[in-house]
């Protein structure tokens, strides 16, 4: 018999929220926490907004030596990873270590500290040959990502299997996919599992603007995220984290854990098309859909709300659409769909996970996030997007979805566990 999957407790860091009760109230309020881009001279870009965290990590109790070694993509995992420790009310003596597993998702790894270690290096780039006289002692753990998942192993004691997942923008569904994998294959008991990206640097924003995927609405930041709304004109580029514990069901039962969800099922495909393009048809996102929900052993019409990707550019909402078309049928027009992003922006990696985490708050509170800026609609996109006002209602069921550069299109089902006894 398979064993069952739940999650009993979460950590986030996100823009506008430090702490996972501060992320709720700023998406059940459909408040936005995109600005102007503080952390470098942003000028020269075409895009200048950002969804930047106010993330002290002084505040947040590392040591000066633990804020040299650490890039901020990690600060950031690790703080989480402690808070979904502690929520979970998990007692650290009675775990087994080597029955512990942790699995990181990013996307961009530790993207900052390499700019920065090149900027001195080359002083500000003037130098074409840089000095390695100023190369940092820890310029190997920036260039390593498996790092990030070992500073959480060992923040958290985790002795069992220890995994970085990097595939792009469905990195945080996938990390906790996986996570979920080894407590089902019996190589963990208790898995802490989620995914952080810190991508807002120079390098980033100008790879972005190359393609112009982000959007140059830079005279309104807090409304520059428009998913679905026909005058959308890209994304917007953000940071975060999101952390979770994943228990056996029976365990965490046994122990009388807070359950926020069970995870039914979860699968990933990949179009094997185009780096960044997608079909208009969105088989592979219906597909993994299909077999999530298969694994669930739920039919479309049990989904009560989908978490859509819903980045903001006009391929990806389109795609998305015809995809929920595809796997839900005539459900699709019925169940209410929402994008987070509208309101803390793309956090490439970390954002699956930051999506699963307001999926487990909308079915513990009951409601439907919005997609704020939606003011607009995109004939294209003709079902219901919950836009600019929360919607409170009964959920019991979410599909969350993501979408990601490479073609990779991942699904996952989450659910109270006595939707399935």
């Amino acid at each position: 018999m398979t064993r069952r999957v739940v999650i009993t407790g979460m950590g986030v860091r996100a823009p506008g929220a430090t702490r996972s009760k501060e992320f709720w109230d700023l998406l059940s309020e459909g408040r936005t926490a995109t600005r102007e881009i503080t952390f470098f001279d942003a000028q020269p870009f075409r895009s200048r907004i950002a969804g930047e965290t106010d993330f002290d990590a002084v505040e947040e109790g590392f040591t000066p030596q633990e804020i040299r070694r650490m890039d901020r993509a990690t600060q950031f995992a690790v703080a989480c990873a402690k808070e979904a420790m502690a929520d979970s009310g998990l007692d650290t003596t009675a775990r087994v270590p080597h029955r512990t597993a942790a699995v990181l998702g990013s996307a961009v790894a530790s993207a900052t500290s390499l700019e920065n270690e090149y900027l001195v290096m080359s002083d500000s780039g003037r130098d074409w040959l840089v000095d390695p006289a100023h190369l940092s002692p820890y310029m190997s753990d920036y260039l390593s990502p498996g790092v990030m998942p070992a500073e959480v192993a060992w923040a958290v004691g985790a002795e069992g299997p220890v995994t970085l997942v990097s595939d792009g923008c469905t990195s945080g569904l996938d990390a906790v996919g996986y996570g979920v994998q080894l407590i089902r294959e019996g190589s963990a008991d208790t898995v802490i599992a989620g995914a952080t990206d810190t991508p807002i640097s120079p390098i980033v924003v100008a790879c972005f603007d190359a393609i112009k995927a982000t959007t140059p609405r830079n005279d309104d930041p807090a409304h520059a995220s428009r998913p679905f709304d026909a005058t959308r004109n890209g994304f917007v580029l953000a940071e975060g984290a999101a952390m979770f514990v994943l228990e056996e069901y029976a365990a965490a039962r046994a122990r009388g854990a807070r359950i926020y969800a069970e995870v039914g099922g979860y699968a990933t495909r990949c179009n094997a098309y185009h780096m960044t393009g997608l079909k208009k048809d969105g088989r592979e996102m219906a597909e993994a859909i299909r077999v999530a929900l298969d694994q669930a052993r739920l039919d479309p019409a049990a989904v009560d709300y989908v978490n859509a990707h819903g980045s903001g550019t006009k391929q990806n909402d389109r795609h998305e659409t015809a995809a929920f078309k595809r796997s839900l049928g005539s459900h699709a027009y019925d169940v209410p769909v929402s994008s987070i992003k509208s309101m803390i922006g793309h956090s490439l990696g970390a954002i699956g996970s930051l999506e699963i985490a307001a999926s487990l708050l909308a079915i513990e509170h009951h409601t439907v996030p919005p997609t704020a800026n939606l003011h607009t609609a995109d004939p294209e996109c003709d079902l219901d997007y919950v836009p600019i006002t929360a919607r409170e209602q009964r959920i019991d069921t979410v599909l969350t979805v993501g979408s990601g550069f490479g073609g990779f299109q991942s699904a996952m089902v989450l659910h109270r566990p006595e939707v399935r006894t």
